[in-house]
């Protein structure tokens, strides 16, 4: 197992510059957080903290995703082994249309597995940039093995999360993200299979700051790892499955999350599907429930820690993640492959 380093992720920054977007990054109005100690007027006047929303969303194909395909075919390109029968991925719908998307640029065949269940939207968008979409299983593994057999071929094969060369690109984001926002104590970021998780901790740590990964409570991959002390696999039955519903995370992330400065955390599908309605309501922004999942961590509430300061021990869970008065956070939107219908429709019933 290669084991994330800055180094990585620095290399990551440097080969992808100026083939990715920058980040855009757009404050949360004040107050509309609460702080850990709102209900406590003992405490004096209260005082609020201040968070960002890093709106990856608006990166090439949806997605944060395409950091990740970009440094890998890139860095295969750079070392002259990116075959003439191009790369193969499994993926839930992103990660796939992210190799789609590097693969066009490097001009070579992209040929994607992904399960049945994806959205209409993400297969549509695929087969747009010109990959060869492979629809098997109702379950990420179960593509996930149909990749692997087709690789035999002589495909390169990618990964969606489970590959240094992913996880470094993941990475580069925190270091846009910490360049705009001197000071940054927290980033705040959903987990599925663990890339991007791994990526951001692996350079926040290098900084300082904190990193706070947040799953559904049904699709909880890396919070049971942590538990179990080693990778394990989980049952998958979310709203966010579509993006965060891998049945174990790597033992990439699971080394990460071992690391000082990073704390896990679950949210009720309730809450995201809230988070996400909220985030159309008040700035129209439509993201996956993925991306909602993040903003989900500051919204939830467990009233038996009310304080949010259990710490990242292997039997510890929370609920949600309340900053504490002043705390400097960023939260990472991550995608915005979905269908909007439901957005406009529960807005119209409100």
């Amino acid at each position: 197992m290669h084991e994330l380093t800055y180094d990585d992720v620095k290399a990551a920054t440097d080969r992808i510059a100026g083939r990715v977007r920058p980040v855009t990054l757009a404050p949360v109005d004040p107050g509309a957080i609460r702080t850990a100690r709102r209900d406590r007027p003992d405490d004096g006047p209260e005082q609020s903290c201040e968070v960002w929303l890093a709106m990856e969303f608006m990166q090439h194909t949806g997605s944060f995703k395409a950091r990740g395909a970009q440094n890998f075919l890139q860095a295969h390109r750079d070392a002259g082994t990116l075959p003439d029968a191009g790369v193969t991925i499994a993926s839930g719908g992103n990660a796939g249309l992210a190799c789609a998307w590097a693969a066009r640029q490097q001009d070579v065949p992209a040929t994607v597995f992904l399960p049945t269940t994806a959205p209409a939207v993400k297969v549509a968008a695929l087969r747009g940039h010109g990959a060869e979409v492979r629809l098997v299983g109702s379950e990420y593994a179960e593509a996930l093995a149909a990749c692997e057999e087709f690789a035999a071929t002589g495909a390169l094969e990618s990964h969606a999360y489970d590959h240094p060369l992913i996880a470094a690109g993941a990475g580069t984001l925190l270091e846009e993200i910490h360049r705009q926002i001197p000071g940054l104590d927290t980033v705040v970021v959903a987990v599925g299979g663990g890339g991007l998780f791994a990526g951001v901790a692996t350079a926040a740590r290098h900084h300082g700051i904190r990193t706070v990964a947040v799953e559904p409570e049904n699709c909880r991959a890396l919070h049971a790892a942590i538990r179990a002390g080693h990778v394990v696999d989980v049952p998958v039955d979310s709203i966010a499955a579509d993006s965060l519903g891998a049945r174990r995370t790597s033992a990439m992330a699971l080394a990460a999350a071992r690391q000082d400065g990073v704390r896990s955390v679950l949210v009720p599908d309730d809450e995201i599907v809230g988070a996400r309605q909220a985030l159309w309501d008040h700035r129209k922004l439509a993201v996956e429930h993925g991306a909602a999942t993040a903003l989900a961590a500051l919204t939830s509430f467990d009233p038996q820690d009310p304080d949010g300061d259990v710490p990242n021990h292997p039997a510890a869970a929370s609920t949600g993640y309340r900053p504490a008065p002043g705390e400097k956070i960023a939260v990472v939107l991550c995608g915005s492959n979905t269908d909007p219908a439901d957005l406009v429709h529960r807005a119209t019933e409100h």
